[in-house]
């Protein structure tokens, strides 16, 4: 089946959002950004100058096509200014009711139905958000990249209970024309990934807190005896500690059970202001460049 985009819409100038619009471009796909954050746009903007200048001094992209790819994607700060898009991906912050909120008005901007409406959401409830849509959540579906964007290969599909077998197969084809491997799960709380990560994440917490290990080799054994390319601490500190405290509250919930909450020392960690990289310190430090 064909996705049939020709313009795809995204919510998020960040990391996420703004790998999701890159990879879309040099795919061919026209573009559309929405950001309201001060600043995101021309960091966004600066991000994928970078990142695309990279695959052309590797080789791997012409600069002719690095600059159809940039030239493909257009930015506004208006959510109102996110038209004549035939297909939108949400890549916000990870709160299910900002998240609703912009279903809700999205569903309203875009009354069509074949309009797919996808959320990058790496643990949160598709069939929630979905009901945010009214009689049109069937074309609501989850479409979790990972990041790096333009590096990672997956993308984890994942339906809503609602969501329409033909909006399933437009978003396989969707992922596939950008060049990821879409593999599909049900929506249960964390999906796939950070159903099996986070609670292994988790587990190294508790091993440090325990004094079973320190973290340099917690990280150690994992990636000499596991073959892992970075150990589960350092991990943690990259995705940020407060974000892992989050899913790991998200997983308790949606699955009934207490063996997911998240580690007291990792929550302890964020209460000091310990988020990892992005804070300057987490389980390591990072110091400013």
């Amino acid at each position: 089946m064909s996705h049939g985009v020709k313009v795809l819409g995204v919510l998020g100038a960040g990391q996420m959002g703004g790998g999701i619009a890159q990879i879309a471009a040099t795919s061919g796909i026209q573009v559309k950004v929405f950001d309201a954050f001060p600043g995101a746009i021309e960091k966004c903007k600066g991000v994928h100058k970078k990142s695309l200048g990279k695959f052309v001094e590797k080789g791997k992209l012409a600069q002719s096509d690095m600059d159809a790819a940039v030239a493909r994607i257009s930015f506004t700060d208006k959510l109102e200014g996110l038209t004549g898009c035939d297909w939108i991906v949400e890549a916000v912050v990870e709160d299910v009711k900002v998240k609703k909120d912009l279903f809700t008005k999205l569903a309203a901007m875009y009354p069509d139905p074949n309009v797919v409406l996808a959320s990058n959401t790496s643990s949160i409830s598709i069939t929630d958000i979905a009901t945010a849509c009214g009689s049109t959540s069937g074309r609501v579906v989850g479409m979790h990249f990972f990041n790096p964007v333009p590096l990672m290969q997956l993308v984890e599909v994942i339906p809503a209970i609602q969501t329409l077998p033909a909006v399933v197969e437009r978003t396989v084809a969707l992922a596939s024309a950008m060049g990821k491997t879409p593999l599909k799960a049900n929506d249960r709380a964390g999906f796939i990934s950070n159903r099996v990560l986070m609670p292994m994440i988790n587990e190294a917490f508790y091993a440090w807190m325990e004094g079973v290990a320190e973290p340099q080799a917690i990280d150690g054994i994992m990636k000499l005896g596991c073959n892992f390319p970075m150990g589960p601490l350092t991990l943690a500190d990259f995705i940020g500690l407060d974000t892992c405290v989050n899913i790991m509250n998200v997983l308790a919930e949606g699955l009934n059970n207490d063996r997911y909450r998240a580690c007291p020392l990792l929550k302890q960690l964020v209460t000091a202001g310990r988020m990892g990289v992005k804070s300057g310190r987490g389980v390591y430090e990072y110091p400013a460049k």
